[in-house]
């Protein structure tokens, strides 16, 4: 039996050879050691494509949806997180840019709070092209009224959609019927000449 014991009982102990630093940090102590454990770890960061030992002053990474997927969960907001609805389209609409089309369009669809009830009664834009507006009233004498206050209200749209958005307003009354269909049209007495 004692055979057994001195066999087993040599002065090393198996922890005795997995303990302790690597065979190239052994001769190092202290501060040393971790300065060379530290180095070793930024190695393996930058190998994987870190960016990493400028602390605080480091420049954050942008992060592309799909690019590269987190594998841990953080008390920081994130782009999975909730998004309220306009501020979703807000960078939906940015991306794509899409921002133009939008302002454009919601002065058609804010034109009842932009220019007050009384105006929006009598009122309505038909067209915007090249920041021209164009506005159809309902009367001569609306088209007359809206033609004095032009100024104020392509200020009151600058402020409520964008600068530069609606850059002048071309107001118009009522017209009567017309054969015209298009921008282009053929000179001449028009259809009334094949009646009859």
């Amino acid at each position: 039996m004692e055979d057994d014991r001195s066999d087993m009982d040599d002065g090393k102990d198996e922890t005795d050879e997995v303990c302790g630093p690597p065979a190239g940090l052994a001769g190092l102590k202290g501060m040393d050691l971790v300065l060379r454990t530290l180095e070793e770890a930024r190695g393996a960061a930058r190998v994987q494509g870190k960016n990493v030992g400028h602390g605080r002053n480091s420049p954050t990474q942008r992060r592309v949806a799909g690019s590269s997927r987190r594998r841990w969960s953080g008390p920081g907001p994130d782009g999975r997180d909730p998004q309220l609805f306009g501020a979703a389209t807000s960078d939906l609409a940015r991306s794509r840019g899409w921002n133009g089309k939008v302002a454009e369009g919601s002065v058609f669809g804010r034109w009842r709070a932009v220019v007050g009830e009384q105006i929006a009664a009598h009122a309505a834009p038909t067209s915007l092209t090249d920041g021209v507006l164009t506005v159809s009233a309902e009367s001569t004498a609306w088209a007359t009224q809206l033609r004095m206050v032009q100024s104020q209200l392509i200020a009151k749209i600058a402020a409520a959609v964008g600068d530069g958005v609606v850059t002048s307003l071309k107001i118009i009354g009522p017209v009567g019927p017309t054969w015209k269909k298009g921008p282009r049209r053929v000179p001449g007495r028009g259809p009334r000449d094949t009646y009859g």
